[in-house]
């Protein structure tokens, strides 16, 4: 038995010991592909930590990571995001938005390093996004490919996707989101990159944006292709709800205040 194993063991009698448990893991480690040995320490390392105590059931499937829901042991609720191995073509697009940006210059090409530096990358731009004062799911803690953040929804049904569930006043909806552009612009040093109406929930009424692990900082070459981008999407959705939207040129100047 070598030492990795020898470390597991010794864990997983730890974590019985205190009655805490990783709800239906097996189960779901066979059904999804996900759970592998390193994914499987690193969530007995949250358990163990009191970061959460139960994992329940998948809530969203995605390309590159599947979200589960969690409670610790005083019933809050978080949202748990396991980046998986990904294809061969999003591998290139990963190290699009990864090594173009400075913080992660250092970053091995190996399939496993940009995996975890993609799950590091998101929980960094949650963090600059959330102080910044745009609505995002509050992160909590990232170790390896595994992500815990807040939940946004209730008893594990999330919030509805803009999407499946369009505003009920797009106006609204429109000039709050553009206002998080720009705070994610001028106080968080970012750009989203992949902003649309997918990519963001409704909740008390009130957007939230999600899946920020492409999310660049404005000294990446392609910030501001990609700030153009999320402006064309933004705009040409909420037009075609009926929204009066600015020109692109108006709304990038907004933003980026030149």
């Amino acid at each position: 038995m070598d030492d990795y194993e020898k470390r597991m063991r010794k864990l997983e009698k730890k974590l019985s010991r205190r009655e805490k448990r990783i709800k239906g893991v097996e189960d779901l480690k066979i059904s999804e592909g996900v759970f592998d040995k390193d994914t499987l320490f690193t969530l007995y390392w949250f358990v163990n930590k009191g970061i959460f105590e139960v994992l329940y059931g998948i809530v969203s499937t995605g390309k590159e990571a599947n979200v589960y829901w969690a409670k610790d042991e005083k019933g809050r609720e978080y949202a748990v995001k396991i980046y998986r191995a990904a294809t061969s073509d999003f591998k290139k697009t990963m190290q699009i938005y990864i090594h173009g940006d400075p913080r992660f210059k250092h970053v091995k090409r190996t399939m496993r390093a940009l995996i975890v530096a993609w799950a590091e990358k998101e929980y960094k731009n949650l963090r600059r996004a959330y102080e910044a004062g745009v609505r995002v799911p509050k992160p909590i803690a990232v170790r390896k490919n595994v992500l815990v953040m807040e939940f946004i929804g209730k008893d594990g049904v999330p919030a509805p996707i803009m999407r499946e569930s369009p505003p009920e006043d797009p106006e609204k909806i429109f000039n709050i989101l553009l206002d998080y552009v720009k705070k994610l612009y001028k106080f968080a040093n970012l750009v989203h990159g992949d902003l649309s109406e997918y990519n963001v929930l409704l909740w008390d009424e009130n957007p939230v944006l999600i899946d920020m692990a492409q999310s660049v900082v404005l000294n990446h070459p392609l910030s501001q292709e990609f700030l153009m981008r999320d402006l064309k999407n933004l705009l040409k959705y909420f037009r075609n709800l009926g929204v009066d939207v600015p020109t692109l040129e108006e709304a990038f100047k907004y933003v980026t205040g030149g």
